[in-house]
């Protein structure tokens, strides 16, 4: 499979199946506790029009999808700017090597370029080696660390 082999489309109603099965492999790969209620949340989120989180599919030749991603738009007030926040990606398996991260961020940074975004940025887990190594191809690493505050 190739990169121009891929079709890179939202998550349509007729997709659910689809994206549920990728988002459960999203939740194992970093071993977060997912449930039904929470995807069905999320999966609420990308169905409204006006909810600020939307997302890809990757599907493949056959027509199976094989890659997700989500974002949104962060203000950066600092640059007086808006950017692109990528939340979420995830490749099949079966899948990965065959370049379908790079057209899932490339979608997101298509959406970013016609909506005047300044940045697409995301952050991955530090032994995430794979991934990074993609990361590493496409995009820039930053010198900044996350913290977080649990509410």
């Amino acid at each position: 499979m190739t990169e121009t082999a891929l079709r890179i489309l939202p998550p349509g109603t007729d997709r659910r199946a689809d994206w549920d099965r990728l988002y459960q492999g999203y939740a194992a790969f970093y071993r977060v506790a997912q449930t039904p209620e929470m995807r069905d949340r999320v999966w609420s989120w990308l169905q409204d029009p006006a909810h600020e989180v939307k997302g890809f599919l990757a599907l493949d030749a056959d027509g199976k999808a094989v890659g997700l991603t989500h974002y949104r738009p962060f203000a950066r007030p600092l640059s007086a700017s808006t950017g692109g926040f990528l939340d979420d990606l995830f490749v099949d398996p079966s899948a990965r090597g065959q370049r379908v991260a790079d057209a899932l961020i490339g979608a997101v940074a298509d959406v970013g370029r016609a909506r005047g975004w300044s940045v697409i940025r995301w952050i991955t887990a530090e032994d995430n080696y794979r991934g990074r190594a993609v990361y590493d191809r496409v995009a820039q690493l930053t010198p900044w660390k996350t913290y977080d505050i649990k509410l």
